[in-house]
Parts: structure tokens; C-alpha cells; sequence
């Protein structure tokens, strides 16, 4: 069933789900926090993504009430990204998400890459816009 069909119905994990259907989108509402962020940093910290994904992921998010996007009118151009009320919301049932994959999850380092650097507090140089 397509995304747009399943915004159709009226079940509420469904539409729930078609907000967030995407691997990238709950992986922004975690790197966004309740702070705001800039597109280029965004990229930055979300290296795996291409630019073209991160801006349709966003659009996506604006769309669904996720997050807010504030162009500045000026010179170069400037563009920031933060969570609404809803976007603000899940994040302790993402935190929760998390916590249910570290304690039934086997790891296996030779197979896996780390995603904390996602998620950290670092000090980012000025990301080209």
C-alpha cells in the first residue's frame, strides 16, 4: 500500500507511520533535538544522506507538521530547520525506540558502524550552505 493510501484511512498508526515512513525522518527529528539547524549543517551531521534526499525528506516533514523551515532574506541566502510541537513529541517515543534496539539487539561490530556520531553534540565547522 503507498503512503498516499494509507494517509487515506482513518487508523492512526497508519498515519502515524506514513509521517514517518522513511529511514531518514525519524534520524532528522534526532539530529534536529530542540534546537535549530541550518540545512548545511544538517548534511554535515547526517554525512550519509545526499543533499538531494535531505531536501525531499524536509519537504516531507514541513508538509506533515514535523518541522519548521525559516528563510532569512539574505545574502547568501539562509535557511533553518526546527521541530514543531509534534515533531518536539516524538522524541521520547523515538528515545524509547532506542532503548528497546539496545536491549534485545545483538550486536555484531564486524557488521555494524556506530550512529552515535549522528546523534552527538560536536563542534561542527561552518557548513557551506
Amino acid at each position: 500500500m503507498k503512503q498516499n493510501e494509507l494517509m487515506a484511512y482513518s487508523c492512526p498508526l497508519g498515519k502515524a507511520m506514513s509521517a514517518l515512513g522513511s529511514k531518514w525522518k525519524p534520524i532528522i527529528v534526532l539530529v534536529i533535538k530542540d534546537r535549530k539547524l541550518r540545512f548545511g549543517e544538517l548534511a554535515v551531521r547526517i554525512n550519509v544522506i545526499s543533499r538531494k534526499v535531505l531536501t525531499d525528506q524536509l519537504r516531507e516533514m514541513e508538509a506533515d507538521g514535523l518541522v519548521i523551515r525559516e528563510e532569512f532574506k539574505e545574502i547568501p541566502p539562509r535557511v533553518e530547520y526546527s521541530l514543531t510541537e509534534k515533531g518536539l513529541a516524538l522524541l521520547p517515543i523515538l528515545y524509547q525506540l532506542e532503548e528497546w534496539e539496545r536491549k534485545y539487539h545483538v550486536h555484531d561490530p564486524d557488521k555494524e558502524k556506530d550512529c552515535k556520531f549522528l546523534l552527538e553534540e560536536k563542534k561542527i565547522k561552518k557548513a557551506v550552505v
